[in-house]
């Protein structure tokens, strides 16, 4: 199952994504800049209810369909890879590959599909979408905004957004004891593409 092709497995992604136009024929394809690391995933877990366990998934890829001029037909899809995940302590991340959390081997795949973004006369944005996660596909709902777009120094063309979400553990079949102020998972996702 892709997350994906419904954040190839995070939580992928996050998150951010194969996107594909939904009807505008001027929209333009972006790849995730994932090789130049101008993209991550990012979580933040309340550890107990004292502090903040931060964390990201390292390994994921994307693609994105975006037209300025018609953002409601934009499109995002990413996969991602679950047991890529980085606390920064290697003990506690073979802990949340087990099966107590994001059971990598049984479910090596995670990721989000958009199924709609609606624009805010702000600049923001809300996307809409199936999250898969641990083999549990739910409709999730992430903030966007629009960072900016335009020609690189290298005679390429990009476009970048950053977008933010949360989801309940027990949504996606994790019921490890850790207390209710650790029920909520906070994900942040920055997302540069590349024009194609």
């Amino acid at each position: 199952m892709t997350i994906i092709q419904s954040i190839r497995p995070v939580i992928a992604g996050i998150a951010l994504a194969g996107l594909t136009t939904t009807g505008s024929a001027l929209a333009a394809d972006y790849v995730i800049d994932t090789e130049g690391a101008h993209a991550s995933i990012n979580f933040r877990i309340s550890h107990l209810g004292y502090s903040w366990l931060t964390g990201r998934f390292n390994d994921f890829t994307g693609q994105f369909s975006y037209d300025a001029d018609n953002p409601e037909a934009a499109s995002i899809s990413v996969d991602i890879d679950p047991a890529s995940v980085d606390s920064n302590h290697a003990e506690r991340d073979e802990h949340l590959r087990s099966e107590d959390f994001l059971a990598v081997e049984t479910y090596p795949e995670a990721g989000f599909v958009s199924t709609d973004f609606i624009p805010h006369d702000d600049g923001t944005a809300t996307l809409e979408g199936d999250f898969t996660l641990r083999g549990v596909t739910r409709p999730i709902s992430i903030d966007v905004e629009k960072i900016g777009e335009g020609e690189d120094p290298w005679g390429g063309y990009r476009a970048g957004f950053t977008g933010e979400t949360s989801f309940e553990l027990a949504d996606y079949g994790i019921d490890y004891n850790l207390g209710p102020a650790s029920e909520t998972v906070y994900i942040q996702l920055e997302v540069e593409g590349i024009r194609q």
